[in-house]
C-alpha cells in the first residue's frame, strides 16, 4: 500500500518529474512551492539548487545547497554538488575544505574521491590527484569517471599507455554503436576489411585525429570510410587514406562494413606514444580553385597573419580558453606593417568589422561558409594566432605556422606540460601560455614581442630572396 504523500511530496515528485523530462521551468515552480509548504525539505532545496545552477544564478544555488546540507548534513551528494559549484566559481579552498568532508563523511564513495581528484587536479596538485582517482577506482573497478578523469592527467603528462585505455572510459564512448551493424574495432587485422570512423566531440578534435585514416590504410584496410560535421566534408575529401567521407545527417543504416571505431580511440588501438603521433604534415589541403578565389581577396602584400580569439562558447572550458573579445588582440597592431585577417566565425565574428584601433584587419564573414573556406584563407596567409579551438588545428594540419594561446587553468590534454610546441604538429606549431589563470596581457604581450621578431626575419629573408 503506497504511503499517504503531503502536498510538499507531492509537488516534489512532480517537480522530478518534469527534471527528467527536461522542463525546468515547470520543475523549478513545483520546488518553489514545494518549499512554500515546508521550508526544511531538503531533497527540494537540493534540487532547486541544481536548477538555480543551471541557470547561472549562482549564489542562490550556494545559499539553496547550503540551507539543504544543514538540513541533511549526511547527504554527501549534496556536498559534491556544493564542491563542484565552488570550483567553477573558482573557490578553490572552500571547495576543497567541501570535498575533504564528503570524503571523510563517505570514505567509501567513489564518487567523492574522483571529485577530490578533479578539484586538486585543477589546482594543479596532480601527484595528490592521481591518488584520489586510483583510490576511486580501487574502491569501484566500474566507476568510469574516475577513470576518465586520470586519463586527462596521464594524457597531460605524456603517459599515453595508461591514458589512452583510460580515455575509453569517457561518458560518450558508445553513443554510436546504435548506428552500426558491425562490431566494434578492438585493433583487430585490417586487411582487406573496411572500417568507418564515426564522428565525435568538435569540429577541433575530429581535424587532430582524422589523420588515423591513413594509418588504418597503412595497417591494410581496403576501404576507409569517414563521417564527419557537414561543416568539415569538403575539406576531409582531402584527406589521404579515406575512401568515402560523409555527413552526420547522411542515411547509413543500409551502408555495410567489418567495423566501426571512433577518433578519439585510433590513438590507443594504433598504440601511439609521445614520441610516436603520426604526423605527415601536412595531412590535409586546400582546394587549389578555391584557395586562388580567396587570394584574390587579401591584401597583395605585406605579411598577412590569420586571428581567432573565441572558440565554442558551449566547450566547458571556453571561458578561460577563450580571449575576452577582439581587444585584447590591440597590442598586436603596434607592429607595423603586418595585414590582420580574421578567421573568426560563431561568436565574437562580429568584432572584427570594429576592430581596435591600429589593428589593421580584414574581415572575411560571413563568407567563410565552410572549413575548406577556412583552409583555403590560411593557406594564402603567413602565419596564423589563435586561441585553443579548431582554427589551430585546421592551421596544423595544413603545415601552416600557427601560434596557439593557451591558459593557465584546465589546459587541455592535447597540449602536454610545460611545453612550448606540440608534438601533434611539429616544427608548426608554438604554444604561448597564461603563468596566472586569466591573466592574457602578458601573453599577448609576448605574442607581440615575437611577431615582431618574425615580421623582421621575414623582411629579411625576402630581401635575400
Amino acid at each position: 500500500m503506497t504511503a499517504h504523500l503531503t502536498p510538499a511530496e507531492t509537488l516534489f515528485f512532480e517537480g522530478n518529474r518534469h527534471m527528467r523530462t527536461g522542463a525546468s521551468d515547470e520543475a523549478e515552480r513545483c520546488f518553489r512551492r514545494a518549499l512554500a509548504l515546508a521550508p526544511d525539505f531538503s531533497e527540494a532545496l537540493a534540487n532547486l539548487a541544481m536548477l538555480r545552477e543551471q541557470a547561472g544564478a549562482m549564489q542562490e544555488a550556494e545559499s539553496c545547497y547550503r540551507r539543504a546540507i544543514a538540513l541533511y548534513p549526511g547527504n554527501v551528494q549534496v556536498q559534491l554538488n556544493l564542491g563542484v559549484l565552488l570550483l567553477n566559481m573558482k573557490r578553490y579552498d572552500e571547495a576543497e575544505t567541501v570535498n575533504r568532508l564528503a570524503v571523510q563523511q563517505a570514505p567509501e564513495s567513489a564518487a567523492a574521491w574522483s571529485n577530490l581528484g578533479v578539484l586538486l587536479a585543477c589546482m594543479k596538485r596532480e601527484t595528490e590527484a592521481e591518488q584520489c582517482y586510483r583510490q576511486a577506482m580501487a574502491l569501484d573497478a566500474g566507476y568510469a569517471k574516475a577513470r576518465f578523469n586520470l586519463s586527462y592527467l596521464l594524457l597531460r603528462q605524456g603517459r599515453f599507455e595508461e591514458g589512452w585505455p583510460c580515455l575509453e572510459a569517457r561518458a560518450w564512448n558508445d553513443y554510436m554503436a546504435g548506428y552500426f551493424s558491425c562490431a566494434r574495432w578492438q585493433g583487430e587485422p585490417l586487411t582487406g576489411k573496411s572500417i568507418v570512423i564515426g564522428f565525435e566531440a568538435g569540429h577541433g578534435d575530429m581535424i587532430q585525429f582524422c589523420r588515423y585514416a591513413v594509418a588504418l590504410k597503412a595497417m591494410g584496410a581496403a576501404r576507409v570510410t569517414l563521417i564527419c560535421h557537414p561543416g568539415l566534408q569538403t575539406l576531409f575529401a582531402t584527406l589521404p587514406g579515406v575512401d568515402e567521407i560523409r555527413g552526420i545527417n547522411d542515411d547509413i543504416s543500409a551502408a555495410n562494413w567489418d567495423y566501426w571505431t571512433l577518433p578519439m580511440s585510433l590513438p590507443y588501438h594504433c598504440g601511439t606514444r609521445a614520441d610516436t603521433i603520426p604526423a605527415p604534415i601536412p595531412y590535409l589541403a586546400a582546394d587549389p580553385a578555391t584557395a586562388a578565389c580567396w587570394a584574390s581577396r587579401l591584401p597583395a602584400s605585406a605579411p598577412r597573419v590569420g586571428l581567432a580569439w573565441r572558440g565554442n562558447a558551449q566547450f566547458e572550458n571556453d571561458a578561460d580558453r577563450s580571449l575576452p573579445g577582439l581587444s585584447a588582440f590591440a597590442p598586436l597592431g603596434a607592429v607595423t606593417g603586418v595585414q590582420f585577417v580574421s578567421l573568426q566565425k560563431g561568436p565574437g565574428e562580429e568584432e572584427a568589422l570594429h576592430p581596435p584601433a591600429g589593428l589593421q584587419l580584414l574581415a572575411l564573414e560571413p563568407a567563410l561558409q565552410d572549413f575548406a573556406d577556412t583552409a583555403a584563407v590560411i593557406s594564402q596567409l603567413d602565419l596564423v594566432i589563435s586561441v585553443d579551438t579548431a582554427v589551430a588545428h585546421l592551421a596544423g594540419s595544413l603545415g601552416k605556422p600557427c601560434w596557439v594561446l593557451l591558459p593557465d587553468y584546465r589546459t587541455d590534454w592535447r597540449w602536454l606540460t610545460e611545453r612550448s610546441d606540440s608534438p601533434w604538429y611539429p616544427q608548426h606549431m608554438r604554444l604561448f601560455r597564461q603563468t596566472r589563470s586569466g591573466d592574457w596581457p602578458p601573453v599577448i604581450a609576448a605574442v607581440a614581442a615575437a611577431l615582431a621578431l618574425w615580421k623582421t626575419a621575414q623582411e629579411s629573408t625576402h630581401a635575400a630572396s
